[in-house]
């Protein structure tokens, strides 16, 4: 399988599937649930949603999007935040598709018409010999855990799905691996070991704010310290943490779990997102009561955070006493380490990294593509970081309900590094492009 293009797999599947029949008999079938079922179970049916699966995993895709458009189908990855599209299998295999994957989550398979939520756990086996991994089926043990997220959505032409891909042997990540430099690392690892105070992590969706928190957690992971998180939702299952998710529908939200949590004699809280004033207070509470509070908001930069807490109605005495550090960041595609070459600095490479000619000791690096990134050029992600800590010198801005502009201008002059700067010297140490970090900080310069 390892040898084979996936997209002349997916090809060969459809037609052996079109040779049972085609879509004949699928109009009639989309009606009675138990014809659904046995739809899912045809052998190439079951054997294309495998190979769509296990080419997600082998291709490190975050997100695996089927989607139904008027004449057709298409399967397309989320690899390192860009989608590709990997796969049109013929318009006729959409209902048996979506069929498949509902009874993996088992969801309601005759139900297309409102959204339905489900999850499919699968155990990946990597022979040694060959280092390329199985297909077995969910309940079937193996040495990689792999956790999908499913979602359908009703569209004019069928039902769009997407399967996001949550991978546990993903996220055994240092600060290091993250992508951190050594003296902010050291400077968040000083945070998290203080008894108590408020370490906020912002950035907007898919920043991976909650890795960085989990790597946090992971270090202070000992039998000694109790930690509990309240997530939405719980994406990964670690040992040794007391999570809880919330609940809209039964009105279980952060605040109301952080009420709780507080009755259950924890050392460090982790709270997914502070979203609402209620949540901010009972965390600051939390916070000045002797806990190591963590917890993300969404602020384009790590100054944002403050005036965004004071934006929620918190006295800004509070956020100078709770506050420890704001940690903001970005995710920047990674140049595959096997074909990355140099090239000769442009004038506006030279205007973007604010250096001259003669300040540039080495080459800027490009992306080529080989057989170890798929032809892509990158290959995983690393981030780029900009650490607010709060210290004496910010307290007096921030007590005069300054600006975010004011905030960021005392924090930088006290040694705060932007994220425009941490991403330039992740180009200049070959790590990205120029391409990438003007995209992901063009307006944080």
């Amino acid at each position: 399988m390892a040898d084979e293009n996936p997209r002349l797999q997916v090809q060969a599947l459809t037609e052996a599937f079109a040779q049972l029949g085609g879509a004949g008999g699928l109009d009639a079938a989309a009606k009675d649930s138990a014809k659904l079922v046995e739809l899912a179970s045809q052998a190439p049916v079951v054997r294309l949603v495998d190979v769509v699966l296990l080419e997600a995993v082998n291709r490190r895709a975050s997100d695996v999007h089927i989607e139904a458009f008027e004449h057709e189908m298409t399967i397309r990855y989320r690899i390192d935040g860009r989608c590709y599209q990997v796969a049109q299998p013929p318009k006729s295999l959409a209902l048996a598709i979506a069929s498949r994957i509902k009874v993996l989550a088992n969801l309601d398979v005759a139900e297309s018409r409102l959204p339905q939520d489900g999850r499919i756990l699968l155990s990946l086996t990597l022979p040694a010999a060959s280092g390329v991994s199985a297909m077995p089926s969910p309940t079937q043990a193996g040495n990689r855990q792999i956790d999908l997220r499913v979602s359908t959505l009703p569209t004019m032409y069928g039902e769009s799905i997407v399967l996001r891909v949550l991978d546990k042997g993903s996220l055994d990540k240092t600060l290091t691996q993250l992508g951190m430099e050594p003296a902010m690392q050291q400077t968040i690892e000083q945070l998290i070991q203080r008894p108590h105070g408020l370490l906020l992590v912002t950035g907007p969706t898919g920043a991976g704010k909650t890795t960085t928190l989990y790597a946090c957690l992971t270090k202070l992971n000992r039998p000694e310290v109790k930690l509990i998180t309240t997530e939405d939702p719980v994406e990964y299952d670690i040992d040794g943490l007391v999570q809880v998710a919330v609940n809209p529908k039964i009105e279980l939200n952060f605040a109301t779990c952080l009420r709780a949590i507080l009755r259950h004699d924890p050392d460090v809280i982790m709270v997914g997102e502070i979203r609402d004033r209620d949540t901010a207070q009972i965390a600051v509470q939390s916070a000045l009561t002797g806990h190591l509070v963590f917890s993300t908001l969404h602020t384009n930069d790590a100054p944002g955070a403050v005036t965004r807490l004071l934006d929620m109605g918190l006295e800004p005495f509070l956020v100078t006493s709770t506050v420890t550090g704001v940690l903001a960041q970005r995710l920047v595609r990674g140049l595959c380490v096997t074909c990355r070459a140099p090239y000769e600095a442009t004038p506006e490479d030279f205007a973007a990294l604010h250096v001259s000619a003669p300040e540039l000791k080495q080459p800027l690096m490009k992306a080529v593509g080989c057989d170890a990134c798929q032809g892509i050029g990158f290959q995983g992600r690393t981030g780029i970081f900009e650490l607010l800590v709060m210290n004496d010198a910010l307290h007096p801005t921030i007590l005069e309900r300054a600006s975010a502009n004011e905030v960021r201008e005392c924090a930088r002059a006290h040694g705060m590094r932007s994220l425009r700067e941490d991403g330039i010297a992740k180009v200049l140490a070959g790590v990205t492009t120029v391409e990438e970090m003007i995209r992901e900080t063009q307006d944080y310069e």
